[in-house]
């Protein structure tokens, strides 16, 4: 009768680690972030402003969590402009970061008594880890604090 002897079994253990721990050695690649879904605002009286934060990103995933919410603002012009003429043209007022924001989905209330700027217009945007700006809000309307 035949036993196997310990080199042959040591061998063979060796053997199957390696085969194993075959593949890339690199550092996983993360997946791309997908921009947060639009983070809806409402006026709760003429200087304060309730925000839902999205729950889920444009593909449809849960979101984790986001960093940070902006306020941009752009003065009047001739006509109410689109969303995304005010993310790109305007100017960030306001910024809120973590750990000073709700969880997604929850309602977060921004206080803006402070912001003197002329009549103009205001969108709200969530922005993932990353810096990967969500969907801009609905425009609202900013009335001149000396009004």
């Amino acid at each position: 009768m035949r036993t196997t002897s310990l080199p042959n079994a040591a061998l063979a253990i060796t053997l199957a680690l390696a085969a194993g721990a075959c593949g890339r050695k690199s550092d996983p690649v993360p997946r791309p972030r997908t921009s947060p879904q639009v983070a809806e605002a409402h006026w709760l009286s003429l200087r304060r402003l309730e925000v839902t934060l999205p729950a889920r990103d444009t593909a449809g995933s849960d979101l984790v969590g986001i960093e940070q919410v902006r306020v941009y603002f752009m003065p009047l012009g001739a006509a109410r402009p689109q969303p995304q003429e005010v993310l790109a043209r305007g100017e960030v007022v306001l910024e809120k970061r973590r750990p000073d924001l709700p969880a997604p989905g929850r309602k977060l209330v921004l206080d803006l008594a402070n912001l003197q700027r002329p009549s103009g217009w205001l969108v709200v945007v969530a922005v993932r880890v990353g810096n990967v700006v969500g969907q801009p809000g609905e425009v609202l309307p900013w009335l001149d604090p000396g009004l």
